[in-house]
This record gives C-alpha cells, sequence and structure tokens, in this order.
C-alpha cells in the first residue's frame, strides 16, 4: 500500500509554484514560472522519496497556460531535460504520481468548444507524463461533469468524447464518482462502457449515494474489478468530513482513529490510498507511520520534533503528556501520539500559551539576533499581547530569523505552518 498527498508540500522550503496572469505572459516571464516550477517540483519528488511517501499528485498548474493558446512556448523540448530527470527519479524511487484536473475540464459538456478545451487539456496533462517517460500506471483522474438536464443523454456524450481521445489519453484516463451527480454505480456503467478503471471516493460516496445501502468496503471491491495490468495497483481517493462545514468540505488533517476504522474494512490492504487533506505531507507521513511495521520510536521522535512547539502554542498539558509518553523507549504509541497532537491542534489558541511558545522559539534565536532583531521581537511580542498586533507577524519574524541563522530544526517546525 502506498498512502500520498496532492499538489502542494507543507512546511518544506523551496516548494513553493509560481503562477503568472494573462497580461504578464511574456516569453520570458513564462520561462521563468515553469523553470521555478520544475525545480520546485523536483524538489517535492526528492521530499517523497527521502520520506517514503510513494504516491503524489502533481498540481495541473505546473505550467502556467499549459494547455492555452498564450503559452505558445515548445515547453516540453525546451525544459525535456528537467522532465526526464525528474522522471528517472520518479521511477527509480518506485513513485507513483497522477495529475487531477480542474472542473473546467469537463467532456460531456454539450457545448463542442468546452469539450475542446478539455481535450486539450487533457493532452496538456499526458504530454507532461510523456516528456517525463513513466508509463500507463501513472494516470489522469477526471469526473464525468454536468448533467445538463437529461443525465441519460450526458453519459452518452462523455463515452462518445472518449472514444474520440488519443489513445495514449485513454490508457492514462481514470473516473471518479463526485458528491452531487454521479454515484459510483453511475461511473462504473460509464467504466464498462468505455473500459477504462474507477477510483472510489469515499467522502462523496457519503454525500451521494443516493440510499444505497452497500458498504464502502463493497464498491471498493466492486471497483477494483476495473483495474487492468497495465493500470498498476487500484487507487482511492480518501478525505474526512469537516465538522460545521458544507457537505464534502475536507479536514485539515486526517485523524487517525476514523482512518483506522476505515482501513480495516478495506478488502484489499495492497491498494494505494490518496489522502484529500488541507494539510497534505503532514496527514500523509502521520499515516503512515500509523501503518508501518517498522515500530520504532525513533519515527515518533522526529516527528515531535516537528510538532513540538506547535502543541506548546496550543496545549502545553498535551505538550507534557506527550514527552512523558516518548519516555519510554520499548513502545510505540503511534495512536495515543497523533491523539494528544489532534485534540491540542483543535483547541483554541490562547494569548498566553501562545507567547510562551513564542518566547520558547526566540531562546534558540535569540543570541544570534542583533540589536535592533531582538527590539523587533519585543515590540510585536507586546503588540500582540495588547492586542494591537497579530501573532502571524511575530511568527513571520522568528520564521526569517530561523531562516537567516539557518537553524533547519526551527524551519522545518510546524509550528510556523
Amino acid at each position: 500500500m502506498s498512502i500520498g498527498y496532492a499538489c502542494l508540500t507543507v512546511g518544506i522550503p523551496n516548494t513553493d509554484l509560481k503562477s503568472v496572469t494573462k497580461k504578464n505572459a511574456t516569453e520570458e516571464r513564462l520561462k521563468e514560472v515553469i523553470q521555478h516550477n520544475l525545480n520546485a517540483l523536483e524538489n517535492m519528488i526528492d521530499y517523497n522519496s527521502k520520506q517514503n511517501i510513494r504516491l503524489y499528485r502533481i498540481s495541473s498548474d505546473l505550467i502556467p497556460f499549459g494547455s492555452s493558446p498564450v503559452n505558445t512556448l515548445n515547453w516540453g523540448e525546451i525544459y525535456g531535460e528537467d522532465f526526464r530527470r525528474i522522471g528517472k527519479k520518479i521511477k527509480n524511487n518506485d513513485l507513483r504520481v497522477s495529475f487531477h484536473p480542474g472542473q473546467y475540464t469537463v467532456l460531456n459538456s454539450p457545448h463542442s468548444d468546452v469539450v475542446e478545451r478539455a481535450i486539450e487539456d487533457l493532452r496538456y496533462h499526458n504530454k507532461i507524463m510523456e516528456c517525463m517517460e513513466i508509463d500507463f500506471t501513472h494516470k489522469i483522474v477526471v469526473h464525468i461533469g454536468g448533467v445538463y438536464g437529461n443525465k441519460e443523454e450526458a453519459i452518452k456524450r462523455f463515452i462518445q468524447t472518449f472514444r474520440k481521445l488519443d489513445q495514449p489519453i485513454k490508457n492514462r484516463l481514470i473516473i471518479e464518482n463526485d458528491d452531487r451527480l454521479y454515484t459510483v454505480e453511475d461511473v462504473l456503467g460509464i467504466a464498462e462502457a468505455c473500459s477504462i478503471p474507477v477510483v472510489f471516493d469515499n467522502l462523496h460516496h457519503t454525500a451521494n449515494h443516493q440510499g444505497d445501502p452497500k458498504t464502502e468496503a463493497y464498491w471498493i471491491k466492486e471497483v477494483n474489478n476495473t483495474w487492468r495490468e497495465m493500470d498498476g495497483k487500484q487507487k482511492v481517493h480518501y478525505s474526512q468530513q469537516a465538522s460545521s462545514k458544507r457537505i464534502g468540505a475536507h479536514t485539515k488533517t486526517i485523524y487517525i482513529g476514523p482512518f483506522l476504522d476505515f482501513y480495516r474494512t478495506l478488502p484489499d490492504t495492497s491498494i494505494d490510498i490518496m489522502l484529500e487533506v488541507k494539510d497534505k505531507n503532514i496527514s500523509t507521513i502521520k499515516i503512515n507511520n500509523a501503518l508501518s511495521i517498522d515500530k520504532n520510536i525513533a519515527r515518533l521522535e522526529k516527528e515531535w520534533a516537528r510538532y513540538k512547539y506547535a502543541v506548546l502554542e496550543k496545549s502545553p498539558e498535551n505538550y507534557q503528556a506527550i514527552r512523558q509518553l516518548l519516555k519510554n523507549k520499548n513502545e510505540y504509541p503511534v495512536i495515543q501520539f497523533y491523539q494528544l497532537i489532534e485534540e491540542a491542534m483543535d483547541t483554541i489558541t490562547f494569548e498566553g500559551n501562545a507567547v510562551n511558545a513564542a518566547q520558547h522559539v526566540w531562546g534558540y534565536l535569540n543570541d544570534g539576533a542583533i540589536e535592533s532583531e531582538k527590539r523587533a521581537f519585543e515590540r510585536n511580542l507586546t503588540k500582540y499581547r495588547n492586542n494591537e498586533g497579530k501573532l502571524r507577524t511575530v511568527k513571520n519574524q522568528l520564521l526569517k530569523l530561523a531562516e537567516k541563522q539557518a537553524k533547519d530544526y526551527l524551519i522545518q517546525s510546524l509550528y510556523f505552518y
């Protein structure tokens, strides 16, 4: 089983993607942004490989205006060496990557211009994968699209459009149930007509199952029948419903208890699971640690180094409880560890706790700070205490100082993110 995340890597330097507006999309600017984004992608691939994260969804924004006439660059050739190098790393480290084009990539629209743009967008995504020279186990995920007043006709249009696609795109495409219009049963029917795999999305199914009493495990097993050898392992999308938000809204983190409940019901625990969650790689590492057969407490100690000041800011009680939990080096209390962190991160931030945590971080930076930086820290902290300034201002200064002083221990702390 591989656990993965989508698009952005949280808390890791030099992994941000840049964009460009249509007005500023000059050849020079496009080249600059594309090179930056490819460098960022390579850094994300390196990070994932080092962290043993084997499943990753690449952002569709990698190449600005990649499927639009606005970008006339032959970017596949210009950056061919970069693509091949990244692709080689993907293959050598046994990573599996994918794309998930956005809501405007609609193959079943009744409007031909919309369909043509969707096809061009799929060509763009496939071109990136071809430039990286990776096989058809690396997929492009799409939703079916709209209903447009007649679901049966909309399904027919999707199938007709699919049959016109370039063969390499057909080989990469997989379809997904959504949270409003197309149930997993609908999608399975389309998959049978097109002979393509289905990715089951648990949260979408919860929101849109039309009273179907069958379990998630049942549908995951059914969906598995759509996956062929050339497609690689079956993949599912997993997320959790955020409380007090619209149906289908993702939580900020994957809570370990509900995930393990889901995991225990799986008919096949070797499948790949893409986590759709706001804290991205952070939850991925959490789940990897929970499922690891290597029960070495050093894994949790490494995690604690990243979490400790974020927890201290939220709950000194949980901070102390985790320190006690990690004292026994012969145990691997992974569930209790993450549940204490989750509980802390769900609490309201109180001013006194926030000040205490900021001062702890400042203790690592004080000796290396010049007088003006020391005065600025005291000024920012005082403003926050007096409700005249923001905690984010305090943290931003601390992060800049950590970067200036090359304090890697702090730079990668989740306290800042």
